[in-house]
């Protein structure tokens, strides 16, 4: 499975494209943080892990940057 992950800055989410398809995750940005909002997969790509793979790549991006995280997505609260 082809995988392209990248931040979607203008549309303020990390994107994890699939098939053709795109997993994201909403974030809001402020002064050394990062708030992880939002996750959403498409429902036929359900069931693949992508969610814990997105978080994930989203997490590893975030500490690039030297951030520290908070989130608000009950999905992001239960996996951290």
């Amino acid at each position: 499975m082809a995988e392209n992950f990248h931040d979607n800055e203008a549309r303020h989410r990390f994107e994890l494209d699939v098939e053709g398809k795109t997993a994201f995750v909403t974030y809001r940005k402020s002064p050394g943080a990062i708030t992880l909002v939002h996750t959403e997969v498409p429902p036929d790509l359900g069931g693949r892990g992508l969610e814990s793979r997105l978080r994930k790549s989203a997490q590893a991006d975030k500490w690039s940057f030297c951030l520290t995280a908070g989130t608000l997505c009950p999905a992001n609260q239960e996996r951290q």
